[in-house]
């Protein structure tokens, strides 16, 4: 049975370390295809999405958020913020390009129900 964001999103994070944790170009785009507004590296080796909000506020509070998803998860994107957005870019340095721990940070943020600029 194929992921769904919801699915994703149930899921929690696990150690991954090694090559053999690492999804294939294929497995990424299925999974990406999940994620609305995200986007796949040219590299093949993160995922992105860039947030937009009406303020500096709500893009902290989303920044919050996302820190405190990263903590329970263990999992921790790299984030470029500014007054009205913040760029999310996850990928798992430990197996050398995206796992599964990637898609399902995502989905979380994702599930974010947080006000965001139209």
């Amino acid at each position: 049975m194929s992921p769904t964001l919801a699915s994703l999103a149930a899921q929690h994070c696990k150690p991954r370390k090694g090559a053999e944790h690492a999804l294939s170009r294929g497995e990424a785009e299925q999974r990406l295809a999940l994620l609305p507004g995200w986007a796949l590296s040219d590299d093949g080796h993160f995922i992105s999405k860039d947030f937009r909000f009406r303020d500096f506020h709500r893009t902290m509070t989303f920044v919050n958020a996302v820190a405190w998803i990263a903590h329970v998860e263990d999992h921790h994107p790299d984030l470029d913020l500014g007054y009205g957005h913040c760029l999310v870019r996850f990928n798992t340095h430990d197996v050398g390009g995206l796992s599964e721990n990637d898609f399902i940070c995502a989905a979380k943020v994702e599930a974010l129900q947080v006000e965001r600029a139209p």
